[in-house]
Formats: structure tokens, sequence, C-alpha cells
């Protein structure tokens, strides 16, 4: 599968462009600022139905314009995917495959999986739980369209949930019928879910493991372990030893919206025991294993977008990482960096056909041989 090309109208800093892809290493090069992850998240959104860095559609709409467009035409297995995506202020997004409208914008997800790695992802380690559920769940939802079901149909039966005990909380009067048809949903639903995500991390965890050895050059030793209520016992019993709880913090206390996963460099938690070198490898080595994992289960290389990925990497390990994306398992894969010499230096030796797209302001520049490296 590959993205042959793209066009944006009026798409964060881009007021219209257009651009034709190479099948294999495609290099958007300018000044920070410029407009390069802003491509990448075009292509994000043709994927996804949603920017990778931003969750308020309407903030990704040029200054002072109604609405964005970006349009995409995908090869894959020798069909082509034509992909449209438009949102206009305070407006219903629309996502269109091949001229016809989706139903719901969860019927596209895994159709062109993409793996994004960015300076972002940092996140990952630094933040809340929240944000490692949604990287296990955006890989699980591109493999299997009934976890994805199953997740919204959680999530709303949550959000129920929480209204009803607030609800009862300020008026004082209880109603068992109707907290019994949210528990049963959240139960039924939380069981499926936890099914799914215990297996991904036995088949996931094995590896990442690998991959981040071979980052590391065998020096470290980095694994993730899964963290959940759910193994604490039966999980309708759990359910009602919380509702005391729940019912004095008006909100649910029990259930998979609090798993996460502990991330382990030596047996150690990642985020005190290792260095900023560390934990980039870290995360590339997730990202790195999520494209495997894709790959294996959908049958093809996914798209890979690699975002700054000269941030805080040493030199060995920033020529691992190319080497790899351009090795044979990997097919089509986006670069932003400041250096076009830098670029230009690290593929003209590789076997892979590459094109490099000079970035100035949201639109493709003229310069045939810039280098933006402060």
């Amino acid at each position: 599968m590959y993205l042959n090309n793209i066009s944006v109208i009026n798409f964060k800093n881009y007021r219209q462009a257009n651009f034709e892809f190479s099948q294999g290493i495609n290099c958007f090069v300018g000044h920070n600022g410029a407009g390069k992850t802003n491509m990448l998240d075009a292509i994000h959104y043709l994927s996804f139905c949603k920017s990778y860095f931003n969750s308020f559609d309407n903030q990704n709409i040029f200054h002072d314009e109604d609405m964005f467009v970006i349009q995409g035409m995908f090869h894959k297995n020798n069909e082509l995917e034509e992909i449209y995506c438009a949102q206009k202020k305070n407006d219903r997004k629309q996502f269109k495959r091949n001229k016809k409208d989706y139903d719901r914008l969860s019927e596209h997800i895994g159709l062109l999986p993409v793996v994004m790695i960015s300076p972002t992802d940092i996140e990952l380690i630094h933040e809340g739980s929240e944000v490692r559920r949604k990287f296990v769940d955006s890989i699980l939802s591109q493999i299997d369209s009934t976890y994805l079901t199953n997740l919204i149909e959680y999530n709303k039966a949550l959000l129920q949930r929480n209204a009803m005990l607030k609800r009862f909380y300020e008026t004082g009067k209880w109603d068992d019928t109707l907290m019994a048809i949210w528990d049963e949903q959240l139960i039924e639903k939380g069981i499926a879910i936890f099914t799914k995500r215990k297996e991904f991390t036995e088949s996931f965890t094995g590896l990442f493991e690998k991959v981040y050895a071979e980052i590391s050059g065998s020096r470290e030793v980095a694994n993730l372990a899964y963290s959940t209520q759910l193994t604490e016992g039966d999980y309708a019993t759990l359910f009602a030893k919380a509702l005391d709880k729940d019912r004095m913090v008006q909100y649910t206390t029990m259930g998979i919206h609090k798993d996460d996963w502990a991330f382990l460099k030596d047996g150690h938690p990642l985020k005190k025991f290792a260095s900023q070198g560390q934990q980039k490898s870290f995360i590339i080595a997730l990202k790195i294993a999520q494209f495997h994992f894709l790959k294996k289960l959908v049958g093809f290389p996914p798209i890979v977008l690699l975002d700054d990925i000269f941030d805080k990497l040493d030199e060995a390990r920033v020529s691992y990482l190319i080497d790899m994306v351009t090795g044979k398992d990997f097919e089509q894969v986006f670069i932003t960096d400041t250096s076009h010499t830098r670029m230009k230096k690290l593929l003209e030796k590789k076997e892979k056909d590459y094109r490099i797209f000079p970035i100035s302001e949201g639109s493709m520049t003229e310069v045939q041989e810039p280098d933006f490296a402060q």
C-alpha cells in the first residue's frame, strides 16, 4: 500500500498544496514552522479521520477560513482508494471513500494503516495512563473492528453511568434498575476489551523487546507490564465492591478505563531511570514494533511517518533507524527534517527511490539544494 498523491486546501498553514509521492522514501525539509509536520498530519487524517496532534478539528482550519479539505489517492491491493476529508467550522466532519460517505467514521479505521513517530510521543512516558491506553487502542482498533466497537460502546456507557452517579448524588434519589443496565454494559464490554488487551500485551512485548535490543545494541533491557484492576478478581464482584466509593466520588472507579502499561528499563521505571536518548529509543522501539505487529496481521506494510527523527538521538541510532526504514520490510516512508543535505547524504546510498520536498511557509519551494539546519 502507498499514497500516490495528496492535495490540501486551507489546512493548518497550507492555503493550497499538491504533492506527488515516491513509493519509497519522501522527505519534507525546511525551517521549523514551515509546515513539514503539518503534511504528515494531513496523511494521518486520511488514515484515522483525525489529527495526530490536535483533537479539535476546527483549530486545523487555516486562519479566517471556513473549512479545510484533504484529498489523497492510495494504491492498495492493485486498487485505487480515493479518500476525501472536509471540515467546516462548527459542522460535522465529512469523510468519503471513493466518493461515498461513511455512515460512521469508525468504519474507515484500519483500511489504510499508518504508524507515526513524533517528538510528542514522549508523552507516552511522561503523561498519565490515558495516553498509553490510546496508544494500545489505536493499534488494536486498526486490526479488530469488534474491539473498536466494544471500546466505543464502553466509553458511551461509562459517560452515562458517571452522569447518573452525579445526578443521583445531587437529587438524593437512587435507581438500582438504571444502574444495573449500565453496569451490565460496562462489565460485558470491559471483559472483552481486557481479554484483547491482555492477548495483545503478551504477543507485542516480545516483539518490542527484540526491536529495542537492536536499537540499543543489546546494552539495555526494556520491557512492558500490563496493569489492570481485572486481575484482582471477578469483574462483577469488583464492580459491586466499588459501588459505595463510586456513589461518594460520583464517578466510576473500577474498570478497564483505569488500565495502564508500565515502561521499564533494566527493571526500573523508564521515566526516572533513563536518559532522553534512551527514552526516545524506547518510543521508537514501540512504534517499530507497532509497525511489525500491524504488518503481520493486515498482510502488508503500513505507511510510516517519521517526524523530526534526529531530535535527541545519537548518530548511531539515527543510522540504524534509517537503515531499517529503507530496508525490505518497509515500503512507503515519510520523513521531516531541517537539513536537505543531511537527508540526501543518508538516502542517496540506499537502494530505495526517494524524493525530497523543500517546504517554506506552507508550500513547496523551487529551491533545489537548500539546507535549513541551524
